[in-house]
């Protein structure tokens, strides 16, 4: 029953996962519907901040009414959106609302289930069940992407059309893959990730102690860069010279990369530990980065795409191992959830800011030079400030600081 478990909890998270192929219809979005690039990294970014900040009380509401639930309710939701966005004729307001608040709530109380279930089924192998299903999350765009370049090239459907067979399809997926989301038998008892017993409470001045803001900050500045990208990628892809099905297959490329790079830079982070880990990841992003704005042959196009993934990846692996290293297994339900909203502030900030550059100068080059620029300022920040715990600090159950 397990590997059932995993299997629909991964699938679960691909088709919410899909949310990452945005950039897909944005020219249509653009060229058919009068929308700006602006607004549509703003549609793409709400939608991922509306996410993060649904994930709190949707975490509350799993506690209380069991993950299958949680998930079938985040599957309605995230069906709903894309249904909403069907009828809306292309206005910015309805597209808002359906995609970014309806199905943006709809991956927000999805997003936790596969992840606490799996968990619970593997107790074990937690690390590599969590790598494995939030891999499924990023390599969604893969699937989306493919479905939608048949659709709207091979089958000529008008984009709204195409949100409505998302809408139903994906729901119809998620819903299914919901129903096959249980915990074990005594799941919760015996394998509670969370602090069942005593003081949970955050010690004083935690939430600004040098090392924590080190944290947020870099998960705002790496996702900034990486939500900039992708929720332009298939303009910025055009623009550097690609013909619409390789702008396709970029966006699966970057989910590949993705996908790759939450396994892989959680590897990393056990061989050479923290502050190297995320000062080497800082330097990696930013570095991918720098392929955008080099001469625009395909090579090189698909290089900065894979590289930029593989890098923006790893920033939901290389915090999360952080917050528990520095903090402790027992205060990671509390700290990294406030980590994780500065991923929502970046997205909040970051695709409509690379539109918006876009539409006043007509190239991406600028936001990207910026986001380089964000991302490796960031690393000897890290470097020079980040402070070690000794080992018995990283054991203490308070997780302060040296």
């Amino acid at each position: 029953m397990k590997w059932v478990v995993l299997s629909a909890g991964c699938l679960f998270q691909m088709i919410l996962g899909g949310i990452y192929a945005w950039s897909e219809f944005v020219p249509l979005l653009t060229a058919g519907y009068g929308l700006t690039t602006s607004q549509c990294g703003l549609i793409f970014g709400a939608t991922i901040a509306v996410f993060t900040c649904v994930m709190i009380p949707a975490g509350r509401f799993m506690q209380r009414h069991g993950a299958r639930l949680s998930a079938l309710v985040g599957a309605l939701l995230f069906a709903a959106g894309y249904l909403i966005a069907s009828l809306s004729e292309g206005g910015f307001i309805p597209l808002f609302l359906g995609l970014s608040v309806v199905t943006g709530a709809g991956i927000g109380f999805g997003y936790i289930c596969p992840l606490t279930v799996c968990m619970q089924w593997f107790p074990d192998k937690k690390g590599l069940v969590t790598g494995v299903s939030v891999a499924g999350f990023g390599a969604g765009a893969m699937l989306l992407s493919l479905v939608a370049e048949y659709l709207l090239v091979t089958r000529a459907m008008d984009v709204m059309h195409v949100f409505r067979v998302v809408g139903i399809g994906s729901g119809l997926i998620a819903a299914c893959s919901a129903m096959l989301l249980r915990e074990p038998r005594h799941g919760r008892s015996a394998a509670n990730l969370g602090p069942a017993d005593g003081d949970t409470s955050l010690p004083p001045g935690l939430l600004r102690s040098p090392n924590f803001a080190l944290l947020c900050l870099g998960m705002f500045c790496g996702t900034f860069a990486g939500l900039l990208v992708v929720g332009n990628l298939k303009p910025i892809a055009l623009s550097l010279g690609l013909g619409n099905s390789a702008a396709t297959l970029a966006i699966s490329v970057f989910a590949l990369g993705n996908a790759l790079g939450r396994i892989g830079w959680g590897q990393v982070h056990d061989r050479i530990g923290t502050r190297r880990t995320i000062v080497l990841s800082q330097a990696f992003l930013g570095l991918s980065m720098l392929l955008f704005v080099l001469p625009s042959t395909p090579p090189f196009v698909f290089a900065a795409v894979l590289l930029t993934g593989l890098g923006f990846g790893g920033c939901f692996v290389v915090y999360a191992s952080s917050v528990v290293d520095l903090f402790g297994m027992r205060m990671f339900p509390r700290l990294y959830p406030v980590c994780f909203l500065w991923y929502g502030l970046a997205a909040l900030i970051g695709p409509p800011l690379g539109g918006m550059v876009a539409d006043a100068t007509g190239s991406y080059a600028t936001s990207i030079v910026m986001s380089v620029v964000l991302v490796l300022a960031t690393a000897p920040l890290t470097w020079r400030f980040f402070r070690l715990p000794h080992a018995a600090s990283e054991n203490a159950a308070a997780g302060e600081m040296t």
